[in-house]
């Protein structure tokens, strides 16, 4: 299937990113942005932002659409958390973003690991925001609070597709699992956002999008992000549909309508992708409510659906 060019004509756009590669590489640091081959990289590099990859760059499962690479991983560097601070700094980022691979072999998941590194970056640059995208730790909420507790400012789960697709795609994770780690990231940590992203062009409905949007804000998620699934070689699940920008504005609209905070839809939209500037729109919101001597954040309650 020809890629239409809305998506061939931005990925081109890639250079201007070797400064920020070598810094990566002379910390033996990785990004999510290089192992699953981000159509964003050149965009997001020459404006120095990464979204790191802590853990390692083997998962231990099998996504059919992730090209990250999948095995037994490696041990886990407890000096890491230090290094990805020590490159917030050298960046001079105010914004970082943190994620992982899946590490099912490991009691916690990772979770200490993504506490330590939000530690170090705040014991470096405090006044940096800091987004964590996590996995589901298996639904391991002791391993959630060991997040949560280190008070990153944003908690990104995503739940990637709508559920019918999930055998094909995500054959060990669980729709509603991931929804349980967003309400309950929520419900003991209502001062961080919560944020979650979903792929199209997998053989999805828009009805089933919609109610996945529907489902995401019935638990309290604040943020989504919305784009256009692209295959990363002839060995991952194949793309059905290139869907057309008119639609996913159109979805932008839809899921404003319904409650989001903040949302980031068009086909190349990924998890990260302004994670920055939609931390600060939903912080100046935040601010003004507690100026206004409201200090509560409008929470969902199934007013939109229509079943």
């Amino acid at each position: 299937m020809t890629a239409p060019v809305w998506i061939t004509e931005k990925i081109k756009k890639r250079k201007g990113t070797d400064d920020i590669v070598r810094l990566l590489r002379s910390l033996n640091l990785h990004t999510v942005c290089e192992e699953a081959k981000c159509p964003n990289l050149g965009e997001c590099f020459r404006k120095g932002t990464a979204t790191f990859l802590i853990l390692g760059n083997i998962c231990t499962r099998n996504c059919r659409f992730c090209a990250i690479k999948k095995g037994k991983p490696d041990k886990v560097d407890e000096n890491e958390p230090l290094r990805v601070a020590q490159a917030v700094k050298k960046l001079g980022l105010d914004y970082a973003v943190i994620t992982s691979v899946t590490r099912d072999d490991l009691q916690d998941g990772g979770a200490s690991i993504f506490a330590d590194t939000i530690r170090e970056i705040r014991r470096i640059m405090q006044n940096t925001g800091i987004e964590v995208l996590t996995p589901d730790f298996k639904g391991d909420r002791n391993a959630l609070n060991v997040v949560l507790n280190a008070k990153p400012d944003v908690f990104n789960h995503n739940v990637e597709t709508v559920p019918s697709l999930y055998s094909k795609i995500r054959p060990i994770a669980d729709y509603n699992r991931s929804l349980s780690v967003l309400k309950y990231a929520k419900e003991i940590a209502p001062e961080i956002f919560t944020k979650s992203g979903i792929m199209l062009g997998l053989g999805e409905t828009i009805p089933e999008v919609k109610d996945v949007l529907y489902d995401l804000r019935e638990n309290n998620v604040d943020m989504i992000t919305i784009g256009q699934y692209l295959q990363p070689s002839s060995r991952h699940y194949p793309i059905q549909e290139y869907i057309h920008p008119d639609v996913f504005a159109a979805l932008m609209e839809f899921a404003y309508s319904i409650g989001f905070g903040f949302v980031a839809s068009a086909p190349l939209v990924r998890s990260s992708y302004n994670a920055k500037e939609g931390f600060f729109k939903m912080k100046n919101e935040k601010d003004k409510m507690k100026n206004n001597k409201d200090s509560s954040w409008p929470k969902a309650d199934g007013r939109w659906r229509k079943d």
